[in-house]
């Protein structure tokens, strides 16, 4: 059964990792899918992947930071597809240089928020009014497991953007509850992404990581993407303002076993 049938569907960060996932399993339950990005060749590849295959798929490019892209491509969703239902703000970074509150440069604070934290703040101010003139509709934001654990490898910038990921997701979902639309926030544990492996470029880093993951092994995109899928579907109808752990157990455990 097609999970996603009739439904309009906008991702932001879709030429890679979740994103591109999430709109390849969305545009096989029959959504039409809005892809959007930065990076047009990779994005354009994920649209060329879906229609190639039967789906009904569009390239968008744009900065989430910048509000008059995100804007945009709300009106142009809108403007194609006649309506938005879903809306997964997934686009984020995790800077190289981002490290504890002494070494990380303003600069890269200032980006990381700009990314993670506004971009998200800018697509639901755009997607919303778009869903409520559409009757409705579920809005994923991508937090992270670090916005409920403290990270024992510093990264504070990304920590605190994923943290206010949060508490902007909670406050949407209250707000906009009796209006027919869902907020909920989408909370992976580490992933086997092309992001994470290149910062954890050692075997011993990557250990590091892997020995606070009661399942033992790093996530896949594809498995993030079957949670989106149930978060943006009708089967999630009840389930609104969530920090949803999709994380191998990390966040339930104290130690692990060896």
């Amino acid at each position: 059964m097609a999970r996603l049938a009739g439904k309009i569907v906008l991702i932001t960060g879709a030429a890679s990792g979740i994103g591109r996932e999430t709109a390849l399993l969305f545009a096989a339950n029959e959504a039409k899918v809005a892809c959007v990005d930065l990076t047009e060749e990779a994005n354009q590849a994920t649209v060329d992947e879906i229609n190639q295959s039967g789906g009904n798929a569009m390239a968008l490019t744009a900065d989430v930071s910048v509000a008059a892209d995100m804007e945009r491509i709300v009106s142009e969703t809108v403007e194609r597809f006649g309506a938005l239902h879903v809306a997964f703000n997934n686009a984020g970074i995790m800077h190289s240089d981002d490290g504890d509150v002494v070494a990380t440069e303003e600069r890269i604070w200032d980006l990381t928020m700009n990314v993670n934290a506004k971009g998200v703040f800018l697509g639901c101010k755009y997607e919303i009014p778009a869903m409520l003139a559409s009757g409705g509709g579920s809005i994923i934001n991508t937090a992270s497991f670090v916005a409920i654990l403290g990270a024992a490898a510093p990264q504070i910038a990304y920590t605190a953007s994923k943290g206010a990921v949060l508490a902007l997701t909670r406050e949407l979902a209250v707000i906009h509850a009796r209006q027919n639309i869902r907020v909920n926030a989408l909370c992976p544990g580490p992933l086997r992404t092309e992001l994470l492996m290149s910062l954890l470029d050692t075997d011993e880093k990557k250990q590091r990581r892997l020995v606070h993951v009661p399942m033992g092994r790093f996530g896949e995109a594809a498995e993030m993407a079957q949670a989106a899928l149930f978060l943006a579907s009708d089967e999630s109808s009840f389930v609104t303002g969530t920090d949803f752990m999709v994380d191998g157990g990390l966040t339930a455990a104290y130690v692990t076993p060896e």
